[in-house]
């Protein structure tokens, strides 16, 4: 009877995490014909090009020049669209991985990348400019052999750093967004940073402890829209016809203006910088960060748990082949990096399967392959650690093989896999922390962009290290309670 009922409950809760995932993962795909939606991809901590607002989105008065200025354009060509924020690097292998139509990231227009892009007309002329801490004493590149400086990879500013190290001598430190690169400076730890000429001065404008030492800015470039080699071509051609319209009106220069030559934009960005204050302000953004930390940690660990607990049964099967593939299995995807296979799910795997990933879906089976495979090995080592003579005896009294495995072995091995199981959880809601590479949305990336606004790195982090602890103590008390209980 309890056996009936336990299956009847194991059925429950496998629908409803089944239609939770597909809930959380399809994408929507009813496109109006009049009024097609395109993707873009865009830079998470970009101001003032991007400004996210607390909950990550661009629904604020001043979300940035280039959100602005789509928004115009959209609704001037009869288009709708989707944002996609992203690292700048991250945002360029969206783009060539097809996963994204367009990228709008304060791009410069390099003959490099038009190699490999299709760019829209210029909307803007974009310089270098390095930056050094307040109190420092270097005022030109000459000053900087022999120290280490820093830029965002794969950006202007990166390319123009990589070309003139031999003659000046420096090294390299890359980077995935301005404010980690900025606070990087203040503290010490690189001599100067190089960065887009407007994203600097908003940057410093806002509170940013550092200041400008070029002159002009350095190897300046036209910024544009980016899309695929010769694709989307009805695409570019609307952004193209918007760019002419915006310049025509004067609207473009009127959104350029407001951002680069208003004092506005920077003081409504203004918060309170105390931790109370801080968690006031952006309670919103980290209860949503935090929610979405939550799901994809328990729709990660069931799917992983189920995973696992198939490469644990072949790992111990009567069967050199079923041992072969799941050790291979859980030697490959425990070898890889977890951001490595994050980035391959989201942005490698469309160019074979020739169809986008959703965000959630490539973060939760990132998830479920990178934690799956060490359930796996805890599976394994667990039933392998049962009394070889508790086989024995089974297999004695008539149980065949896959019935001693359930009835007899099953029951003391997970007794011996709770601890590393409970264990095993709580690592992977740590490890949610790093699918923000691929812009999803959970605590820690929320954090960054809370941070990109206010310049309070240590009280933000301070708080979101508070949050993860409180999380993972109550999974450790529900740990002991487990135990005891099975004891």
């Amino acid at each position: 009877m309890r056996r009936t009922v336990l299956k009847k409950w194991l059925t429950a809760v496998v629908a409803v995490v089944g239609i939770a995932v597909g809930w959380l993962v399809v994408e929507p795909q009813s496109v109006s014909a009049a009024e097609p939606t395109y993707t873009f991809a865009t830079n998470n901590t970009f101001a003032p090009f991007e400004i996210q607002d607390s909950k990550g989105g661009y629904s604020g008065k001043n979300p940035g020049i280039e959100i602005e200025i789509l928004k115009k354009i959209a609704k001037h060509e009869h288009f709708k669209y989707k944002l996609k924020p992203m690292s700048f690097n991250g945002d360029l292998q969206a783009l060539e991985g097809g996963q994204v139509d367009a990228v709008i990231a304060g791009m410069s227009v390099t003959e490099e990348r038009k190699a490999k892009f299709d760019f829209s007309k210029p909307y803007y002329t974009d310089g270098v400019e390095m930056a050094v801490a307040k109190d420092s004493k270097i005022h030109s590149l000459k000053q900087l052999k022999g120290k280490t400086v820093s830029a965002k990879a794969g950006t202007s500013a990166a390319l123009f750093l990589k070309k003139n190290q031999k003659k000046y001598g420096y090294q390299i430190k890359y980077f995935d967004s301005s404010n980690t690169m900025w606070n990087d400076v203040k503290t010490g730890n690189t001599a100067a940073t190089f960065d887009d000429g407007p994203v600097l001065e908003y940057g410093i404008k806002t509170g940013v402890p550092l200041k400008i030492v070029t002159k002009k800015p350095i190897d300046a470039q036209p910024v544009a829209v980016g899309f695929q080699k010769g694709q989307n071509l009805a695409l570019q051609k609307k952004i193209n016809n918007g760019i002419d319209w915006l310049n025509e009106t004067g609207q473009m220069k009127q959104i350029i203006n407001k951002y680069t030559k208003s004092d506005k934009t920077a003081k409504s960005s203004t918060a309170s910088r105390t931790i109370w204050g801080l968690l006031k302000a952006n309670r919103v953004a980290l209860l949503h960060g935090l929610w979405m930390t939550i799901q994809l940690t328990v729709v990660g660990i069931v799917l992983a748990l189920v995973f696992g607990l198939i490469l644990g049964v072949l790992g111990v099967m009567q069967s050199k082949v079923a041992n072969a593939i799941s050790s291979t299995v859980i030697y490959i995807f425990r070898g890889i990096p977890m951001i490595v296979l994050a980035f391959f799910i989201y942005m490698g795997l469309p160019n074979v399967i020739g169809h986008k990933v959703p965000l959630f879906l490539a973060g939760v089976v990132t998830l479920m392959l990178d934690e799956g495979a060490y359930i796996g090995a805890i599976v394994k080592g667990g039933f392998n650690a049962v009394d070889p003579g508790q086989w024995e005896a089974a297999r004695s009294l008539g149980l065949p093989y896959r019935k001693a495995l359930i009835k007899v072995v099953a029951p003391q091995g997970i007794k011996i896999m709770v601890p590393s199981l409970v264990n095993q959880f709580i690592i992977t809601l740590k490890d949610t922390s790093i699918l923000s590479a691929i812009g999803v949305m959970e605590l820690t990336q929320t954090g960054t962009v809370i941070i990109s606004q206010n310049m309070e790195g240590f009280r933000m982090w301070l708080i979101i290290g508070t949050i993860y602890i409180i999380i993972i103590t109550l999974l450790t008390w529900l740990s002991n309670y487990i135990q005891k209980r099975m004891a």
